[in-house]
């Protein structure tokens, strides 16, 4: 009984692990285009979404996985250039209006997918059928594969914030943007590179998260409200706090998961969130505004 409780614990902190740091690919991208634009980009999930299906079409039509990881994340990155400069520019400092606006986008993806792939759900191969034996369990590689990519482009994601110059602007438009402005940064070129950054992470975690989930036309929605707690908990517009809490909302659901549903362990983030902010509203790493 105890081995046996043992082995679904490890096996639910692995996969809490793997799959918080997909979400924080998200959820990180998600809180770069809060924290530098103030844009609440409600087609983010979407955006997830239309990864899957795009991993999940070249995957079927071409068999190659490596473009799976690499075609979609570029197209939607394109997009974001041009939703950026052509859809929520024009609204720029009116949350209302970018509100309204993602959800139209959101919308407009759903319909697009649903039309092209249709309204079932579609599987895509485990591309790597293997297992590996950790701590008493056997654990598909492909997770770790997708784990240890996440880290990767993290990581890469951190030296491009902090130790290139675009990095430079980029933290000091998230300051302040009229100061950055004066000081000679390309403010709207920033915004719409940014933008643009954010929807190809979002694709991204979609196209990694692939093998490991269902594709619908539909998924995005889990999701946004995952990657919203996570970046409402951990501090809006902190990167280190996306990472922190993606990580570990995703291992506390995955463990609760052994005794509760998915729904219920869900319920238990959501209430958590509230109490976190209740005690500190900033969230976990935000910072407290004069």
């Amino acid at each position: 009984m105890v081995e046996m409780f043992l082995s679904k614990l490890a096996f639910s902190l692995l996969n809490g692990a793997v799959w918080g740091l997909i979400v924080s690919l998200i959820a990180l991208g998600l809180t770069l285009i809060f924290g530098l634009m103030g844009i609440i980009n409600i087609a983010h999930g979407d955006l997830y979404m239309f990864g899957a299906f795009l991993s999940w079409y070249i995957i079927n039509y071409t068999g190659n996985y490596w473009l799976s990881y690499l075609v979609p994340p570029l197209l939607i990155g394109l997009l974001g250039l041009f939703l950026e400069k052509e859809v929520l520019r024009p609204f720029e400092d009116r949350p209302e209006y970018t509100v309204i606006a993602t959800i139209a986008i959101g919308y407009i993806l759903q319909h697009i997918a649903l039309a092209i792939f249709g309204g079932s759900t579609q599987v895509v191969r485990n591309p790597v059928p293997a297992s590996l034996h950790l701590f008493g369990i056997e654990y598909p590689v492909y997770r770790l594969f997708a784990a240890s990519a996440s880290l990767l482009l993290l990581t890469v994601l951190w030296l491009i914030l902090y130790r290139t110059t675009f990095g430079l602007w980029i933290r000091a438009t998230m300051q302040d943007k009229e100061i950055a402005e004066t000081s000679g940064i390309p403010v709207n070129r920033v915004c719409m590179v940014t933008f643009a950054l954010g929807c190809f992470l979002s694709a991204l975690g979609g196209s990694l998260a692939a093998p490991i989930v269902q594709i619908s036309y539909l998924m995005g929605f889990d999701v946004l409200v995952l990657a919203f707690i996570v970046v409402v908990v951990g501090g809006l517009g902190s990167l280190k706090g996306a990472l922190v809490t993606s990580l570990l909302i995703s291992i506390l659901e995955n463990v609760l998961s052994i005794y509760l549903t998915p729904l219920e362990s869900r319920l238990f983030s959501l209430a958590l969130m509230v109490a976190i902010l209740v005690k500190k509203p900033t969230g976990i790493f935000g910072r407290q505004t004069e």
